[in-house]
This record gives structure tokens, sequence and C-alpha cells, in this order.
């Protein structure tokens, strides 16, 4: 990837054809593996690797709290997005508590691997202050769309977030005006179409809302963000500010969420 555009080049390019900057060895290598297992971990980024911490944490507390509570209420207890507990009660927190919760194997398995492998080609890319705030206001994004057109029933799910990741990178494919970028575009807009058509099966009980706005919150910030390699210095404090403000929101909501937790009674 060529260090002044971030477009993707070949290995035998001595000067980047899109944007003639001098590239050399190591700035070939940036898309190589990461170094955690000796390579073995591919694109391992200190920031992915936390929020799937997080998200297992919190999939082993609610999955043993349901066993004596039921899903639906461990799930609600615990942050979900439930339109009127946001809109009636006030609980903005839920924006972005729900989004770190999942309601079965399966489904922190299937977002793990998405946010595995999708979010560490983001991070790079973006940065990580970037890709914090796209990650955060994606989740909220997503789920007020849901609380706004699907508000009684609960949602949960790291997908709002990942959607958003999805939308900064077709936002990228669409600046980066490349037979590479278009590549890109077009390869996360099959991703779009598929988990779309995914969410309409009613077996699967998918809230495509959540992902739709995810979508457009994480697509808005991909276009508007643009990129480390192309900022200022005052441009990548800002965004390092605002990734402090995601972090500070998304503990204080988490804070929210144990100060509002119910009592056994209320949960039977």
């Amino acid at each position: 990837m060529c260090p002044n555009c971030r477009a993707f080049i070949t290995t035998s390019d001595k000067v980047c054809p899109y944007c003639g900057e001098r590239v050399g060895a190591r700035a070939i290598d940036v898309r190589s593996p990461g170094e955690i297992a000796g390579g073995l971990i591919p694109h391992a980024y200190f920031t992915t690797i936390l929020i799937l911490i997080i998200n297992a944490g919190l999939f082993i507390a609610t999955w043993s709290m349901s066993r004596t509570f039921g899903e639906n209420p461990t799930l609600w207890a615990f942050g979900g997005k439930f339109g009127p507990s946001i809109f009636q009660q006030h609980e903005w927190w839920r924006l972005i508590t729900a989004g770190f919760l999942h309601g079965g194997l399966l489904h922190i398995a299937m977002n793990s691997w998405v946010l595995y492998d999708l979010g560490a080609q983001v991070e790079q890319i973006y940065g990580t202050p970037r890709f914090l705030v796209i990650y955060f206001l994606g989740t909220v994004g997503g789920f007020y769309l849901s609380a706004r057109l699907n508000p009684m029933v609960l949602s949960v799910g790291s997908s709002a977030g990942l959607m958003g990741l999805i939308g900064a990178m077709i936002a990228f494919g669409v600046a980066n005006r490349s037979s590479v970028g278009r590549a890109i575009r077009n390869f996360y807009a099959r991703w779009v179409v598929y988990i779309i058509a995914f969410g309409l099966i009613p077996a699967f009980a998918v809230d495509n809302w959540a992902h739709i706005g995810g979508l457009l919150a994480g697509f808005a910030m991909g276009y508007v963000a643009g990129i480390p390699a192309r900022s200022s210095y005052s441009r990548e404090v800002f965004w390092r500010a605002s990734a402090g403000v995601c972090i500070v929101l998304t503990v204080f909501s988490f804070w929210l969420m144990y100060r509002h937790f119910p009592s056994p009674g209320q949960l039977r």
C-alpha cells in the first residue's frame, strides 16, 4: 500500500502509479501479517482484539445469567436496544451497550469472525482513532434507526458497528478513484447485498434497520474522515480527541447500565 495515497500497488512498484510517491521496502510490507503468534494470526491489531475480548466477556456473562432469567430479560438488563426504554425511559446509553451484546453462540461467532478480519483492515487504512469513531457511530446510528423504525423488538449485536466499517470501506473505494478503489467498493457493496438479503429471511430474526443505519453512518464518516496519510497534524489531533470521547462515552454507558441494572425480581 502506498504510504502517501494508500492505494494498493504491486511489490515491483518503486513509484506509486497513482500519486507519484516513491516507495520503499517498508511501505511495500504494510499489509504483511501481524506479529502475533509469529505471523500465524494475520492483521492482528490491538483495538480489534480488545473489542473481541470485551464482546466475549459480555457474552459469557449474559449466557450464564440467561440460564436463570431467560435470554431476552438478560439482554435487556445488560443494555439491549429496546425502543420504549430508550425513548420513554431516556436510557440512551442502550444505543451503545447493545453493540457489545450477542444473543447466541452462532451470533457472536459470525460477528467475531467478520470483526477479526474486517476490523483489522479498517484500522490499518483509517488508523485507530478513525476506526474507533466509525465503529462507535456505526453502532449508535444503527441502533438509533432500529429503535425508531423497529422499536418493540429487542435487538443486540456488533453487526451495526460492523456495517459502519463496511460503509467506511465503500467510502474509501469511492474516494480512491483507481481500479483498486473500484474493486474495494464493489467487493464491499456485494457484502452489503448479501447481508441485507440474509436479513430478509424471517427465520434468522436479523435487525436489518440496525444494519442499514450502521452502514449509512459508517459511509458518511468514512467519506469525510479521510486517511492519516493525507491528513495534517491538527486533523490527527482532532481524530484522537474524538476517539477519546467515544471511549469515554462507551465506558460511561456501561456505568449507566450498571446503575440501572434491574433486581432479580424485576427480571422474573
